[in-house]
């Protein structure tokens, strides 16, 4: 049990210091508050972390997927492979736009989409590959590219979990036609709520800029249909500030990840592998439990050691797709993902743990034992 003298250590805590309030007001004191300077500065600033792709900002990470995929052109008809083990936004996207969702199995260390299944998954009508960098591990992009090369195929990394992530030297964003990344409050850096498109492709710049604003460039004069998604000043400011701060955090996170790694003995838990050639950023400490996971949550909880799923349920499993799939006699063959989602359990990571906050998740993990 939680000692009176211990508060509990939250799972996630977003970080809204003094730095990010100055930001906020001083733009609000600007008058100046939508797609703005800060908004333009923002951009600049993050395409930094992707290799300098032109960065087009957006008020979240769903609707940042929503619109690369709209500038893609791809629509009815096509199909999209996503893996079933993210949150739904990831095939909401998809659908949103009006394509098929085709759910391909995850590699048991990285979660990420297994090569040799979006490989079986192919079929004349698969327009794009949508690799997701679960917890901060990034997806298998070196043997993922080469296979969407050789077919033609578009490739929409979600990275919204992903800040600063990297295989073989090169960042997640940078990979396919395009990325995106979210800004939401507990994400490894935030802007309130925002989301980033970035791409190499500066006429898909273009493109993502004119969705993003009724498709206008320039006041009045709409050259496509769009939508109001356009991120605030407010955010981008925010945003801004954390942007400096991202790199010292996500060194704490994995100097975290490194101490509960070295310290977690219990053998009914497996700690997070790491792909040889990939910086993981830990946005989740994301072990499996073996045995009874609702026993083993419960005790953490007693002990004051935030823990959460994610994601109970896959996406082939939540309503929305799981009934058209039974009425068409569709089914998904997908047992590490189901494995995944009945094993996994997300431990604190995030910068504002202390040594003696680690000491107490390790002990309480360790408590455990053997037999759950």
């Amino acid at each position: 049990m939680t000692s009176i003298n211990e508060q509990p250590i939250p799972a996630a805590r977003p970080v809204i210091g003094e730095d990010e309030i100055e930001a906020a007001v001083r733009v609000l004191r600007s008058g100046r508050v939508v797609q703005g300077p800060e908004v333009a500065a923002f951009e600049e600033g993050f395409s930094r972390l992707v290799d300098d792709r032109h960065c087009v900002a957006v008020n979240s990470g769903t609707s940042a997927l929503h619109l690369l995929l709209l500038a893609l052109g791809i629509g009815p008809g096509d199909e999209v492979i996503v893996p079933s083990f993210s949150f739904a936004a990831s095939a909401n996207a998809v659908r949103l736009v009006g394509a098929d969702v085709v759910f391909a199995d995850i590699e048991p260390g990285s979660f990420g989409l297994d090569p040799a299944a979006v490989e079986a998954a192919i079929t004349p009508r698969t327009a794009a590959i949508m690799p997701v960098h679960l917890y901060g591990h990034p997806a298998a992009m070196d043997k993922l590219m080469p296979i969407a090369d050789k077919h033609k195929l578009a490739v929409v990394e979600d990275a919204c979990q992903a800040h600063a992530a990297a295989l073989n030297g090169t960042p997640v964003g940078a990979f396919g036609a395009g990325g995106t990344f979210s800004f939401y409050p507990t994400k490894n850096m935030h802007s309130l709520e925002g989301g980033m498109v970035t791409t190499a492709d500066a006429e898909l710049a273009r493109t993502l800029r004119l969705l993003r604003n009724q498709g206008m460039e320039q006041r009045y004069a709409n050259e496509i249909v769009g939508a109001n998604m356009r991120m605030t000043d407010v955010s981008a400011a925010v945003g801004r500030v954390q942007l400096g701060k991202v790199e010292a955090w996500t060194e704490q996170r994995r100097a975290n990840a490194a101490y509960l790694d070295a310290h977690i003995t219990a053998s009914a838990v497996t700690t997070p592998p790491v792909a040889e050639g990939a910086r993981h950023v830990y946005h989740q400490y994301t072990v499996r439990i073996s045995g009874d996971r609702d026993a083993a949550m419960a005790k953490l909880t007693e002990a004051g050691i935030g823990n959460a799923v994610y994601y109970p349920t896959p996406i082939h499993r939540l309503k929305p797709y799981w009934e058209p799939d039974q009425k068409a006699g569709r089914t998904w063959d997908l047992p590490e993902t189901e494995r995944a989602a009945a094993e996994v359990v997300s431990l604190p990571v995030h910068p504002s743990l202390t040594e003696g906050d680690l000491q107490r998740i390790a002990a309480a993990v360790n408590s455990l034992g053997e037999n759950l």
